[in-house]
């Protein structure tokens, strides 16, 4: 079994259930990434606008409690911000805590297992580059940096006029 078992919750389960992380505990570990300028997604709503209405490229991350999110995932995708080509739009839902929003948000994913930590590059609201828990976990934050960056220069990149 995998980390974060609580962020493999894909149903809807009341405020206040054991399976939810407490906001006094996610918090900082949600400052990690919005003070990088990543928005939140917290309701199924806020994951529909801006998964099916941002033209252009949406990095979503699948944010998590477990070590690889903390030492690997964050850092990775801190630095990868850091690259000249980046997304139109860095969004996150919290997997145990921002559950409505973290299932909405595994539905846009197909052909997918739920993941947490995961980071996805959708168009359109279709994934065109997907880091599941299993390539993060197995690889550096420096990796997972560049991986993220080769991903935005594939998938971010303005299209450039021949002529």
């Amino acid at each position: 079994m995998g980390c974060c078992l609580a962020g493999q919750v894909t149903s809807t389960i009341p405020k206040g259930d054991p399976l939810m992380y407490p906001e006094f505990f996610v918090a900082p570990m949600r400052e990690e990434l919005t003070r990088l300028g990543v928005k939140e997604l917290r309701t199924a709503a806020d994951v529909d606008a801006t998964l099916t209405q941002t033209p252009g490229t949406v990095m979503l991350v699948v944010n998590s409690v477990c070590g690889c999110a903390a030492g690997k995932a964050r850092p990775g995708i801190a630095q990868a911000l850091q690259h000249a080509v980046k997304p139109d739009v860095v969004a996150t839902v919290f997997a145990g805590a921002d559950l409505e929003a973290t299932a909405r948000a595994r539905e846009f994913l197909t052909g997918y297992a739920p993941s947490s930590p995961a980071i996805a590059l959708l168009q359109g609201g279709k994934p065109v580059f997907v880091l599941e828990r299993r390539h993060i976990e197995n690889q550096d934050a420096d990796a997972i940096a560049q991986q993220l960056s080769q991903a935005f220069d594939a998938h971010c990149a303005p299209a450039t006029i021949h002529g």
